[in-house]
């Protein structure tokens, strides 16, 4: 018994030495004034993205920074970084840089990624990543780099390069001569126009995938590729290449999987344009105008290995049909979209296929459909969307029983008779919208028990969802996702928005309804919900305006970003203890202590700041190519308030990191983690975490003991008391390296 009740205050004293930044920082290591650093699974991230900086603040950084993120300021130049740090990831993408020294990244040895594109350079050292010794990526796309004459970088270990929109016109043949790593190339959107016609890609025998879309290339050399023996995927899209020799062009490359020709200006094939890439799985020859193709003549015998086939928006003029896939019967993928089609010749045509998996038939004019479906045994996707279709083809979809995703949006449809689906048990994703579906008929989705994901977005419904479409007394337990955004829906005053046959449903959008309020009982029905979008949406800060998460004690995530919330209050989560993702991006949020409040519970009490979007970088923000610019959470000082902020803005508060240097606020528009360090708020959390972490300890079932009040304030109490000499402690010593610090420089200026 007494080691029941040792054990959990021991554990609370423990979790408090933990608990000492309210902010979400760390004191343990370094992390300059404008930045907001936290651990990323085990590394260390120095977020200074969109912070107003006009140079790296190298004295401020930690020399165990793992991820740099400097995406989005005024940077001009580069210097050395500072010896021994063991950064890995650099990104100061969407800068002001305009060159590239030889010892801008001297001494960065463990660096794998650097991420430099959407700046003003027009000049790159080749030696510049020589110490990079495992350097694996290099970006740097969107910069205007002049004439490159000799080799371009010096990499030994450097596999993937993107130096797409740079505004190259030409390649010399020693361009990539000491990046022979490569395995990935990214030169699209440079106006190379034409390419030597020898030698340029002939050190790259390792290279898989070249991308050369929207090059304004109009020539490619018949031997342009001759070396490229291990290449598997091609990107040639965007171009001018209608008077290409492909038989030529691709002869040598045997191991070619993926080939991409989408909108290359192609009027024509020759019988044996694919003739020698008998290993081909995709081809995509989408936005030609091969308006005299003949399918089966080009597709020939040689491509039998063809999986992917897609044809949309091809403007092919003659019919379809006959024996245009008789040489295809491995096809799985078909794409005809954006093709004037006449349902007798597609039936013809479709006959040879049925291994088919996939079939996409979206805008073809059509009015109705073929009626073969029931050669498809394997059709498992089905897209007829954006079709002017009449109410007749209900018949013609009954085969597909084994039909899985069925897209029949923006159809010009109206009314969808009862027994439409009534034969598609297995269908598990259905998208109705864009059609103005006033109402849906009695039984409409009854049969559908395996459905998993219902779309109606954009269908003028005023009602969420109309009981009597499915069947009464029915739970739909395998309908998990409903999609009903873009609906003018009229909310009640009172009681459930769905009926009892939706239990089961966890993830549910409302986004842009034009909801105003939503009443406690809204989901009074669908109380397992774990996920919810309000995005868009006219919601306000008023008292009751959310108290209808009080019956939504599963939810995980919820978006209510651009809505017109001015405040937030962390009680009004306090029954969703799952909760893990709150979206409050583009709300209107008014600078005061309740953003301090939020912050504070977030990172003490759901123990991750990751909870609020956009409080610092989420893993999309610092993965490789990832989002230059990303969202984050704001708030905006009134004018009264920004008179009088600057002594505040200096002013150090116990459990926040104080500024090493005075600072001046000029514009109104805070981040919130500026914000909740600027302010002067208190770190005010009515719970601590570890106090909670103790009540999870209790309420186990190996421990038959009920801790009485006073037990429970005294926890309370010492953890307050642990947690404050520690911060006090731990400020002490920073102002004490502080001083240190200026001490130096004063003998340095002397």
């Amino acid at each position: 018994m007494k080691m029941a009740r040792l054990t959990p205050i021991v554990l609370c004293l423990i979790a408090c030495q933990y608990c000492y930044g309210f902010n979400g920082d760390s004191f343990e290591l370094e992390c300059p004034d404008e930045c907001d650093c936290h651990y990323f699974r085990i590394n260390w991230v120095t977020d200074c993205s969109e912070s107003n900086l006009t140079e790296v603040p190298y004295e401020e950084l930690s020399l165990s920074v793992y991820i740099l993120d400097l995406n989005g300021n005024n940077i001009t130049s580069l210097q050395p970084f500072p010896s021994e740090i063991k950064m890995r990831r650099l990104q100061i993408a969407n800068n002001r840089l305009t060159r590239v020294d030889r010892d801008a990244f001297r001494g960065l040895e463990y660096l794998i990624d650097v991420d430099l594109s959407g700046n003003n350079i027009s000049y790159v050292d080749p030696e510049a990543l020589m110490d990079s010794h495992g350097l694996l990526n290099v970006e740097l796309q969107d910069n205007p780099l002049s004439v490159i004459e000799g080799p371009f970088l010096i990499s030994g270990t450097l596999q993937f390069l993107d130096i797409s929109n740079c505004n190259i016109s030409s390649l010399n043949q020693q361009f990539f001569q000491n990046i022979t790593s490569l395995k990935s190339v990214d030169l699209s959107n440079n106006p190379l126009r034409a390419l030597p016609e020898s030698g340029v890609f002939d050190s790259l025998t390792s290279l898989e995938t070249l991308k050369l879309n929207d090059c304004k290339l109009s020539i490619l050399a018949e031997n342009l590729f001759s070396a490229l023996v291990n290449l598997k995927y091609l990107e040639l899209a965007g171009n001018y290449l209608m008077n290409t020799n492909w038989p030529e062009v691709l002869g040598t490359l045997n191991r070619l999987e993926f080939l991409n020709l989408r909108k290359s200006g192609l009027v024509s094939l020759s019988e044996d344009a694919f003739s020698n890439c008998t290993n081909l799985v995709a081809l995509v020859l989408a936005e030609n105008e091969l308006r005299e193709l003949d399918v089966a003549a080009t597709l020939g015998s040689s491509v039998n290995h063809l999986e992917l086939l897609d044809l949309s928006n091809c403007k092919i003029q003659g019919p379809i049909g006959g024996d245009s896939f008789a040489n295809s019967s491995k096809l799985k993928s078909l794409y005809l979209s954006g093709n004037p089609l006449f349902a007798p010749d597609l039936q013809e045509a479709l006959a040879p296929l049925p291994k088919l998996e996939k079939l996409f038939l979206s805008n073809c004019g059509l009015r109705n459909l073929p009626d073969s479906f029931n050669v498809f045994e394997n059709l498992l996707e089905l897209d007829i969307s954006h079709n002017p279709l009449v109410n007749v083809f209900t018949r013609l979809l009954a085969p597909l029983e084994k039909i899985e995703y069925l897209n029949m949006g923006y159809s010009n449809l109206s009314y969808i008779g009862p027994q439409t689906f009534a034969h598609m048990t297995s269908l598990k994703r259905l998208i109705l919208s864009g059609n103005d579906l006033l109402s849906l008929e009695a039984g409409l989705f009854g049969n559908l028990t395996q459905l998993t994901t219902l779309e109606l977005e954009l269908c003028g419904l005023k009602r969420p969802l109309n009981a009597n479409a499915f069947f009464k007394n029915l739970t739909y337990t395998d309908l998990r996702e409903i999609r009903l955004g873009g609906n003018p829906l009229v909310i009640p005053a009172t009681g459930p928005l769905f009926p009892k046959q939706l239990s089961q449903v966890t993830v549910l959008d409302l986004s842009n309804c034009n909801i105003t309020s939503l009443n406690p009982d809204a989901f009074k029905n669908t109380e397992n919900l774990t996920e919810l979008n309000l995005a868009g949406n006219r919601l306000k800060s008023l008292d009751e305006s959310l108290a209808f998460l009080e019956l939504l004690q599963q939810l995980e995530k919820i978006n209510l970003s651009n809505n017109n919330l001015t405040t937030i209050d962390p009680q009004f989560f306090v029954n969703n203890p799952k909760l893990h993702s709150i979206n409050l991006i583009g709300n209107p949020f008014v600078c005061d202590c309740k953003i301090a409040e939020m912050w504070d519970w977030a990172n003490m009490i759901k123990g991750d700041l990751d909870v609020l979007v956009g409080a610092k970088s989420a893993e999309k923000d610092i993965v490789v190519k990832g989002n230059k610019k990303k969202k984050n959470l704001y708030c905006r000082y009134n004018e009264a308030q920004l008179r009088n902020m600057t002594l505040t803005a200096n002013k150090s508060v116990p459990g926040r990191r104080p500024f090493v240097k005075p600072r001046e606020l000029t514009y109104a528009n805070r981040t919130w983690a500026k914000y909740v360090r600027e302010s002067g708020c208190e770190p005010v959390v009515k719970i601590l975490r570890p106090v909670a972490l103790v009540s999870d300890l209790f309420k186990m079932k190996n421990v038959d003991y009920a801790p009485s009040p006073a037990f429970v304030l005294a926890i309370i109490a010492v953890a307050f008391g642990v947690t404050t000499v520690i911060m006090t402690f731990r400020l002490l010593r920073k102002d004490k390296l502080i001083s240190e610090i200026d001490t130096v420089n004063n003998r340095k200026e002397r």
